[in-house]
């Protein structure tokens, strides 16, 4: 297999080369953060004439590094190879792995010919730990999984085959690697429970490991539901039969959203112009280990492509929240109907509403769909995405209507 590009995320580490910041590379573990530093950004650097030895990359989980992980040892040898005023990269990867390493990444920064990149893989610097720690002075490149669009330029073939493999196995680059489903479910299957929830189990000291797991089997089931502490505290005591308080519960989705294994969509009042309490609801950063978690037993296609179009959203940098708009009231009602809009994407100055629809069957359906986007009342582009290979269609009323093929292949297709 070719090696992937992850030619988005290279380029914004060249954009933001020389800035005089930290390079902060974060994002769930096995995505790639290691391989876009090691291999792609350094052979970047090696075409654009930097010499080898003003390269000075640093693997502190190789054994043969293992002495670079005291602070003093690793500082002292970066400034030992610095031997003229050119300019020097230096890249460390697994960088959790030194102690008080937010000491050697302030040196460096001190060093006028020194550009620094690190990355990390594990809760502690996967958390907001290091940006916390150096807000002002790192710059942070959030790294996801696969893309669609890239998964799909590494498998090729039949539209509907790879998307029906990648709404099952999800984008971790190493799935391509695996020869057959077995193996891939193998693969999903250990990394989410001895890697990912028991690194967090065990960097954040918890101890009621039942009521955690538990937790996260609930959030996986209920992708794309509006929920808050309160109901899934009702459903601990209800259906769980396991007692989790509230506070417990807040802190242990704080752990999963710090491992940036779910991310938290909250509600937005649109006419109101403001951020609405209580209810919110989490995507899984990547469906395949949603669905190993659920032993693969909740393939619902409508929620899961939901979980893909927000993915897909976010890794192309659009902040996202949960839309919410009130239907005009009727002589018979006391208070506006409220109804929901999947997506809310913000970037700048631009904003798109987005409906998720796995299919359009009848005019009901559609109409269900339209009505809260002919609701809003103001001249944002408002789109639904419908399964499939839909083509492109504009109504009456100037909404889209896209193909899921269309819209993830096209990286322009929000303003088709």
């Amino acid at each position: 297999m070719e090696p992937l590009p992850r030619s988005t995320y290279l380029q914004r580490i060249i954009e933001r080369k020389h800035n005089g910041l930290v390079k902060v590379i974060t994002g769930i573990r096995r995505c790639g953060k290691s391989y876009l530093l090691f291999n792609l950004f350094r052979q970047h650097l090696r075409d654009s004439g930097v010499p080898e030895n003003h390269i000075i990359a640093i693997a502190l989980d190789d054994r043969a590094n293992k002495a670079l992980r005291d602070p003093d040892a690793c500082y002292r040898y970066v400034r030992n190879l610095i031997t003229d005023d050119g300019q020097y990269y230096v890249l460390l990867d697994e960088v959790q792995l030194m102690d008080e390493f937010e000491d050697v990444l302030n040196g460096f920064l001190h060093m006028s010919n020194v550009d620094t990149y690190v990355t990390g893989s594990n809760s502690h610097f996967l958390s907001t730990d290091i940006i916390t720690e150096f807000r002002g002075r790192g710059d942070e490149i959030r790294v996801h999984p696969l893309s669609f669009t890239e998964y799909y330029a590494a498998v090729g073939g039949d539209w509907t085959d790879a998307w029906n493999d990648y709404m099952t196995f999800g984008g971790l680059p190493q799935i391509l690697m695996q020869p057959n489903e077995a193996a891939k479910t193998n693969y999903l299957d250990r990394l989410i429970t001895e890697i990912y929830l028991r690194d967090i189990i065990d960097h954040n000291r918890i101890r009621n490991e039942a009521g955690f797991n538990e937790l996260v089997d609930i959030l996986a089931s209920g992708i794309g539901s509006l929920t808050n502490p309160t109901r899934l505290e009702h459903t601990f005591t209800s259906a769980a039969k396991l007692k989790l308080s509230q506070p417990t519960i807040v802190k242990f989705i704080s752990y999963l959203e710090d491992a940036f294994l779910i991310e938290k969509a909250q509600r937005y009042d649109i006419k109101g112009r403001r951020h609405i309490g209580a209810l919110s609801k989490y995507y899984f950063e990547d469906v395949g280990l949603r669905n190993a978690r659920l032993n693969f037993r909740q393939q619902e296609e409508t929620h899961i492509m939901e979980n893909v179009i927000y993915n897909e959203l976010r890794l192309r940098g659009y902040s996202v929240d949960v839309g919410i708009v009130d239907l005009p009231r009727t002589s018979k009602e006391h208070s506006p109907r409220r109804v929901e809009i999947d997506f809310v994407a913000n970037l700048g100055s631009n904003r798109y509403y987005l409906q998720s629809a796995f299919a359009l069957p009848d005019a009901d359906k559609r109409e269900q769909e339209l009505r809260p986007l002919l609701n809003i009342g103001d001249s944002f582009r408002k789109i639904i995405v419908t399964g499939g290979n839909t083509k492109v269609s504009h109504d009456e009323n100037g909404i889209t209507t896209m193909g899921l093929k269309q819209f993830l292949l096209d990286d322009n297709s929000l303003n088709l």
